[in-house]
C-alpha cells in the first residue's frame, strides 16, 4: 500500500509532541478528520528510524480490538480478535514498517468509528509506549436538485443527511457569498441530524451548498449551475439599427444642404430677374 505524503506532517507531529507526553497524558496528539464514508489514516510512528517489522503494535478504541499487528501476522491474515465493525475495514502499511511506521488506514469511515483510538507498542525497548488519536467524522457532501425553473428564477434544494454534530448550512454564490434562503428543515434521528434548505435564485450562476461543523473543522460542499432564460438584448440587431439612424441624419443633413443651396440660387435668380427689365428702362433714358 503507498503511503499517501500528507502522512509525513503527521509523523512530524507525532515526533515533536514527544512520547513521554503521548504515554502519559493520555491527550490526544493529532486529530483526523474526514468526511463519512471517505478513507481515514491514522498516523502512529516511534519517530526513530528503526524497523518494526518485528515488533508488536496494537491500534485500539473504547476497548475494541481495531488492528493487530506481530511480527508479519496481522488481522488481515490469521489473527481473529479483531471487532466485527472493524473486520475488512482497516489495514497497515507494509512497505512502511521498516521506517517505524504503524499508521492504520480505515475504509469506507462512518459516524460511529468517531472517538479516540490508541496506538499501542506494548514491547518497545522503552517500554509500553501509546500514542492517542482523535478520529472526527464530518457529514458527506450536500445533495443539491433544482425543484423548479422558469425564465426568471429557480428553486433550488439541499439535503444533508445524517450530519453529526448539527452543522450549519447554507447557500452560497460563486463569489461565496450567502445568498437568502428559507427556513431551515431540521429532524433528528439519535445523533444525527437531517437538515434540508431550499432557496430562490434569480440570475444565471454557480451555486454551492455548504454544510459546516465548526466544532470539527470540517466542511462540505456541492455545487449546482443555474442557467434562467431571461431574454437578453439583440445587441447585433441595436447596431443594424443605430448604423440605420446614422445613416438616416446624414442623409437628412445632405438634403437639407442641397435645399438650402437649392432655395438660395433661386433665390438669386429671381433677383436677377427682377433688376434686369429696371436697368433696360434706365438705359433708355
Amino acid at each position: 500500500m503507498e503511503l499517501p505524503p500528507l502522512l509525513f506532517l503527521s509523523f512530524c507531529f507525532l515526533t515533536l509532541s514527544g512520547l513521554t507526553f503521548a504515554a502519559e497524558s493520555g491527550t490526544p496528539v493529532a486529530r483526523v478528520t474526514v468526511k463519512e464514508d471517505a478513507d481515514a489514516i491514522l498516523p502512529c510512528s516511534l519517530g526513530t528510524s528503526e524497523t518494526i517489522e518485528s515488533m508488536v503494535f496494537d491500534w485500539k478504541k473504547d476497548g475494541k480490538q481495531v488492528f493487530t499487528y506481530n511480527n508479519g501476522t496481522h488481522h488481515n491474515n490469521d489473527l481473529e480478535d479483531q471487532s466485527a465493525e472493524f473486520k475488512g475495514r482497516v489495514s497497515h502499511f507494509p512497505e512502511e514498517l521498516k521506517n517505524g511506521n504503524a499508521s492504520i488506514k480505515i475504509t469506507d469511515t462512518r459516524l460511529e468509528d468517531k472517538g479516540n483510538y490508541i496506538c499501542i507498542f506494548p514491547k518497545s525497548q522503552s517500554g509500553d509506549i501509546r500514542f492517542h488519536i482523535e478520529l472526527a467524522v464530518g457529514a458527506a457532501e450536500p445533495s443539491v436538485t433544482n425543484l423548479d425553473e422558469t425564465n426568471d428564477w429557480a428553486l433550488l434544494k439541499c439535503v444533508v443527511k445524517g450530519a453529526s454534530p448539527k452543522p450549519t448550512v447554507e447557500w452560497w454564490d460563486s463569489n461565496n457569498q450567502t445568498i437568502p434562503s428559507e427556513e431551515p428543515q431540521v429532524s433528528k434521528k439519535g445523533e444525527r441530524f437531517f437538515i434540508t434548505l431550499k432557496t430562490n435564485v434569480t440570475k444565471t450562476d454557480r451555486y454551492h451548498c455548504v454544510a459546516t461543523q465548526k466544532e470539527i473543522w470540517h466542511q462540505a460542499h456541492t455545487e449546482i449551475n443555474v442557467r434562467l432564460n431571461v431574454p437578453e438584448p439583440n445587441t447585433g440587431w441595436t447596431f443594424v439599427a443605430g448604423v440605420a439612424v446614422g445613416v438616416a441624419v446624414v442623409l437628412a443633413v445632405v438634403v437639407v444642404g442641397i435645399l438650402v443651396r437649392c432655395y438660395i440660387k433661386n433665390k438669386k435668380k429671381r433677383e436677377e430677374e427682377t433688376e434686369s427689365p429696371l436697368r433696360e428702362t434706365e438705359n433708355q433714358h
